[in-house]
């Protein structure tokens, strides 16, 4: 699984002249600017990172950023793949097979997503605590070693108390709930929405499912954030459309950028 990323590792460490992360950050819709907020030790296209797919959707630069943080060494992906573009599970998880091979044990996974929880307002982010995975797909449908992996305690949530505590007095609410993973790229319906609703979802997402169970899989921890940037449909009378998603990313980014400190703080 990881004999690929031999050269792309090589490339790597001799950009940064470093070995494993502290944190892998994958970076969802509209979230990318995150990245400058860290010493910047390079930049590298997914076109060069043998082994990487290619991305195609807008608000997903295509880009591994590594930098340093609060004294810690920190991979951005700054761009993502999804079922959707027609990738498969075992496809779209390649930034976290990367980071496997580099040694990495811990990752958070970002995702814009829509508010079902109708007590979570847009704009804000979810703390992710436990999904389900209607997608149709998963990454470990291919794999012969031992893909019967237990998921009961899959996401991170042990921080989640103190962090909540620590952005609420900076004015910002972070919700936990339930993400559902369909498989896009069109919006649900509002049917389904009410369905989704009824099996426990808080919240309803394109990506992020695939990537976490195949970072369980490598034996990672792993926590997850959705900035909530719209209600899902039916719960309003907003039409949904992605040029509007990553309009509100920046919002997303100025909230990000004042959760993130916390999470290196108390996670690493």
């Amino acid at each position: 699984m990881f004999s690929p990323w031999n050269d792309a590792l090589q490339l790597i460490r001799h950009k940064t002249e470093t070995g494993a992360p502290d944190l892998v950050v994958i970076l969802g819709s509209g979230l990318g600017p995150i990245a400058e907020n860290s010493e910047i030790l390079c930049r590298l296209s997914y076109q060069n990172l043998e082994g990487m797919p290619a991305t195609s959707v807008h608000g997903h630069k295509g880009e591994l950023i590594v930098g340093r943080l609060q004294g810690k060494t920190i991979w951005f992906f700054s761009g993502r793949f999804h079922l959707y573009e027609g990738y498969k599970a075992e496809e779209v998880v390649a930034p976290v097979v990367l980071a496997g091979a580099a040694g990495a044990t811990r990752i958070l996974l970002t995702n814009a997503a829509g508010a079902i929880n109708e007590s979570f307002m847009p704009g804000s982010f979810m703390w992710i605590s436990d999904h389900l995975n209607l997608m149709g797909d998963n990454p470990l449908r291919s794999v012969r070693q031992n893909p019967f992996i237990d998921l009961s305690h899959l996401y991170h949530n042990a921080i989640y108390p103190d962090l909540a505590r620590r952005v609420e007095e900076k004015g910002i609410t972070l919700h936990k709930g339930v993400l559902a993973g369909v498989l896009g790229p069109s919006y649900e319906t509002p049917a389904e929405v009410r369905a989704l609703k009824v099996l426990g979802a808080d919240a309803v997402s394109m990506s992020t499912i695939p990537e976490t169970i195949m970072a369980r899989y490598l034996g990672m921890e792993i926590a997850g954030m959705s900035f909530l940037a719209n209600a899902a449909a039916g719960l309003n009378d907003q039409v949904l459309d992605h040029t509007d998603i990553l309009n509100l990313g920046r919002t997303g980014v100025e909230q990000f950028s004042e959760i993130f400190p916390g999470i290196i703080d108390l996670w690493l």
